[in-house]
């Protein structure tokens, strides 16, 4: 009986094989390589992201156990684990992001008109970084402390779909406060922040640009109230002021007034204060505008928890760099499948269903994941499906 074809082999459709070519193209990136081709090295890493390989040893045996399907998923040459950790450290990683951003491109518009829990039209974006801890003796380009190595990654996330929009990789060294000189605000976007972005004259950029920002104050900032605004106490928001900048250096950074919105978060017992441009939002909004920060925080503990970014395959810049863009690329590929086939599951139950069901054949494997997840919600565990779980997936199927 004709199955279909296999899960893998259905998800890669999804990528624009075209768009893929141009990339490597771009960078010359098949230059000097026989057989082991840019689109197998990509597939590998995915295979490897997807299945959770621990090693290239690991996804060098899985690979060869499943010869027989490599040239039904896409696959066009057998993958060695030494021909793969060369393509890792020597083809240019920027082929793998520009081809995330494609990717992203392709994604943010089918997720325009999601929710994002605030009553706002525009854009809202979220800036932070996370630290990826690394050996120092086996990474000792990415310096952060005297006895420690790490790499940030830096990433602007559209809350609409959480689809990161900007993605920086740098050593643990720098900054977060450096990003805001790396991308142009968007007009009329809202941007959250946290208070390690509070530098006035970066700052006033993106009020040059008709761009909106919400950033947490620190306690050091010297401010001086010229309005205060009335404010319904029960919503937990405590004070609503026009202010300027007192400081002589930062009045000069920021020659505009600012809002300060004072709230109190109950689940937390803490006063939170905010300094905004944004004059016209209710002040409850721009409160809750700073509590969304927080699905930047679930994006970078869900990437870190359940793709390959925590350990890495070789130990160059090259390698490193290209590893985390295909895990991008990987988490925008399912995000992209989600939508188009109309999936109401979470991409975090997409991804454990896809862990263990990649090479199971099935005519439609939207239908095949819808149903996974129905019987994992009606078990009330919403744990990954089992053996039984699967073979009876395939009997439906059939």
């Amino acid at each position: 009986m004709n199955l279909g074809r296999t899960v893998f082999s259905q998800l890669i459709s999804f990528l624009p094989d075209r768009e893929f070519r141009r990339c490597v193209s771009r960078y010359d990136g098949d230059r000097r390589w026989r057989s082991f081709s840019c689109w197998d090295q990509f597939l590998s890493m995915a295979f490897a992201q997807l299945s959770y390989r621990e090693s290239l040893r690991d996804i060098e045996a899985c690979l060869r156990s499943l010869s027989a399907k490599l040239y039904h998923m896409g696959f066009r040459s057998q993958v060695a684990r030494s021909t793969l950790a060369d393509a890792n450290e020597s083809r240019d990683w920027r082929i793998h992001a520009d081809f995330a951003q494609v990717l992203i491109r392709i994604a943010r518009p089918l997720y325009a008109r999601d929710p994002i829990g605030v009553d706002l039209d525009q854009s809202l974006y979220a800036l932070d970084s996370t630290t990826i801890d690394l050996c120092l003796s086996l990474f000792p380009w990415a310096k952060f402390r005297q006895r420690k190595a790490a790499v940030k990654m830096h990433t602007l996330l559209d809350l609409r779909g959480n689809i990161p929009t900007f993605i920086r990789i740098t050593d643990g060294k720098t900054h977060d406060v450096n990003i805001l000189d790396e991308f142009l605000p968007e007009p009329g976007a809202c941007y959250v922040m946290d208070r390690a972005y509070v530098d006035f004259e970066r700052l006033f950029v993106f009020t040059l640009c008709s761009s909106f920002f919400v950033v947490r104050t620190k306690k050091n900032i010297l401010l001086q109230r010229r309005y205060s605004h009335p404010v319904d106490k029960s919503t937990g928001v405590r004070s609503d002021q026009t202010v300027i900048l007192r400081a002589i250096e930062s009045a000069k950074a920021y020659p505009d007034t600012l809002r300060r919105v004072s709230y109190f978060d109950t689940a937390t017992n803490k006063r939170l204060k905010f300094l905004t441009n944004n004059f016209a939002l209710p002040a409850l909004t721009i409160a809750r505008i700073y509590k969304s920060r927080w699905q930047i925080e679930l994006f970078f503990k869900w990437i870190k928890q359940h793709l390959r970014i925590k350990q890495f395959y070789g130990t160059s810049e090259n390698a490193v760099k290209t590893q985390i863009w295909i895990a991008v690329s990987v988490y925008v590929l399912v995000a992209i499948a989600r939508k188009r086939l109309g999936l109401e599951a979470s991409l975090y139950q997409i991804l454990q269903i896809l862990s263990v069901t990649l090479f199971e054949k099935t005519p439609k494997f939207g239908i095949h994941l819808t149903q996974v997840t129905q019987r994992c919600s009606m078990g009330g565990s919403g744990e990954l499906p089992t053996e039984s779980d699967r073979v009876r997936g395939s009997i439906l199927q059939g």
